[in-house]
């Protein structure tokens, strides 16, 4: 099982006792991936198309607790190898799809269905924990959420653009930023932050997803971590290892061209602990020094050291 179905099953599991919540719920599911049947005789009926069972599972129940009413639970099988499969769940009586759409405030004031089932300024979603139950629905109509041991990626898919601001803006409640990108004919809300995914989770209440998602992060950060330390470390070592070569080839071109017994006492005490010392830090070769000298001191007298054997060499390139 997929993580995002993961955290569809959890939340499918959970229905909020409050009544208005469940109908905020149910008003997502709708808006999202329902649709609305009028007859030649105005006789309404409701049906939503998912592949998820556990959406078709969610909003059985809530139909269930919130209006007692009863519905139709069919399967369709994909015509390829009849893998992939559609569940409906279908409100088949007029009575019960017009009680079910009044109360999701899908309906106005004259009985006529909102273009595209807008839920768009729905008083539905006036309080705070109706909001959560909204972004719960929509989530489980059409979201998905991306293997976080792979990368952070939360998304809900809208047919309308005006859907994907309301539902952005519902998010940015709870200090969340959202965004959204136009994909083929869908409206697309997402959140690519992974700390933001954790907070969502916690908005939709899926507490045992958030703390999967929560660990992978912290192993995945302490990976982080000591990777860069650990090419931090590589880098100055051979920083440090290329450095030493430099200056072990200076030397011995000085020793070649002109000796070292001409040179200052300091540089010549320089240049022979480093011939002595060729895997030594600046720290061991200052200590090596008599009286010893500090790091800078020791780095000051092997550049002057690199300046004499470059002067050297552009001379030998001159003659």
């Amino acid at each position: 099982m997929s993580f995002s179905s993961k955290v569809k099953d959890e939340l499918s599991r959970q229905v909020n006792p409050a009544r208005h919540c469940q109908i905020a719920e149910i008003a997502a599911i709708l808006s999202l991936c329902g649709k609305i049947k009028i007859s030649d005789q105005d006789h309404f009926s409701i049906e939503i198309h998912t592949e998820n069972v556990a959406v078709a599972r969610k909003y059985f129940t809530l139909l269930k607790k919130t209006f007692n009413i009863g519905t139709d639970v069919s399967i369709r099988r994909g015509a390829y190898l009849k893998r992939n499969r559609t569940y409906i769940v279908a409100v088949r009586e007029h009575e019960d799809a017009i009680r079910v759409l009044q109360a999701a405030k899908l309906l106005n004031e004259y009985g006529e269905v909102s273009e595209n089932l807008s839920v768009v300024r729905n008083v539905v979603v006036q309080n705070t924990c109706c909001r959560r139950a909204f972004i719960r629905g929509a989530f489980l109509a059409s979201g998905s959420i991306s293997d976080p041991e792979k990368f952070y990626h939360f998304e809900i898919a809208c047919m309308a653009e005006p859907k994907a601001e309301q539902l952005r803006e519902l998010i940015a409640t709870f200090d969340i930023e959202a965004k959204i990108v136009r994909r083929k004919k869908y409206y697309v809300v997402y959140i690519k932050e992974g700390s933001q995914i954790v907070d969502i989770l916690n908005v939709m209440e899926a507490p045992v997803a958030l703390m999967e998602l929560e660990n992978i992060r912290i192993l995945k950060e302490m990976r982080n971590s000591v990777n860069r330390q650990v090419n931090c470390e590589t880098a100055n070592i051979n920083k440090t290892v290329s450095a030493a070569v430099k200056q072990m080839d200076d030397i011995r071109y000085i020793q070649a061209v002109i000796g070292l017994d001409g040179l200052p006492d300091n540089l010549r005490e320089m240049a022979l602990v480093r011939l002595e010392r060729p895997d030594a830090t600046l720290k061991e070769l200052g200590e090596a020094l008599n009286p010893p000298v500090g790091k800078s001191g020791v780095n000051h007298r092997l550049r002057k050291l690199g300046i004499l054997a470059d002067d050297l060499r552009e001379r030998s390139v001159k003659q």
